[in-house]
């Protein structure tokens, strides 16, 4: 499994936040190793978060949350379609990742589901930059904030450091080609104690290539099956798996 290389220092140089001891930089490592990450480095200044506009039709404030979902996205299949917003960072550059948190999401009992709860505030630069080797994009991780985020925590700081405390416990087992939903899933399962198999829904695109694995949680973050049984792909389901780019 490949290594986070350099994490250490650029975290060791991110600015401190206001009021938020960043809990998530001090979270027990993980019992695997993040995999499939080569490099993370970050530029000395960064562009500005774009600020969607949501119109009232957006908004899903009245939804009741039964439990969160941590999507987590395999980052070469993104990339191959062009990033689609979220790889500002990893599909072009030196960067190279495999898996990517794309964020944790409030969900009720099917669609619609919660969003945009109330009017986001823009996420600080010291935030943003503190995110960026887990989700690297400027413009995901406002987005994150303005859409899932505004939905169970008071401020951008809280709800990163509860996503960064879960996906940097979460053991990532690198996908190979050719491998099934199934075997996927039993991975997860496998190298995250406590971590049902049917807590793990496999997304995929054109029915076969793996796009993302999402992590079922009740409401106080611990793993627990998904609901109704819909884990997403089938475990018969053999991956097409996008490799990390050279």
């Amino acid at each position: 499994m490949k290594r986070l290389i350099a994490q250490a220092t650029v975290l060791a140089a991110l600015p401190v936040l206001s009021g938020c001891d960043l809990p998530f930089m001090t979270a027990p490592a993980p019992t695997t190793a993040p995999t499939a990450v080569e490099s993370c480095v970050l530029p000395t200044s960064l562009p500005a978060p774009h600020m969607e506009a949501v119109s009232p039709d957006d908004v899903v404030a009245d939804r009741p949350i039964l439990f969160h979902m941590l999507a987590v996205t395999w980052m070469p299949e993104t990339c191959r379609n062009g990033g689609d917003g979220q790889g500002d960072m990893a599909c072009s550059g030196p960067n190279k990742f495999g898996w990517t948190l794309h964020g944790l999401w409030p969900n009720s009992d099917g669609r619609p589901y919660p969003r945009y709860c109330r009017a986001a505030t823009r996420v600080s630069d010291a935030t943003i930059r503190a995110e960026l080797c887990r989700t690297p994009s400027v413009d995901l991780v406002q987005h994150e904030w303005a859409a899932h985020g505004t939905c169970g925590w008071d401020t951008p700081e809280a709800y990163f450091a509860q996503s960064a405390r879960m996906y940097d416990g979460l053991a990532r087992p690198e996908p190979r080609e050719g491998m099934t939903a199934g075997q996927l899933r039993d991975a997860f399962a496998a190298a995250n104690p406590g971590l049902p198999r049917d807590g793990v829904y496999i997304a995929t695109t054109d029915r076969v290539r793996l796009r993302e694995v999402r992590i079922c949680n009740d409401l106080s973050f611990n793993p627990r099956p998904c609901p109704g049984g819909d884990v997403g792909a089938p475990d018969a389901t053999v991956l097409t798996v996008e490799p990390v780019r050279d």
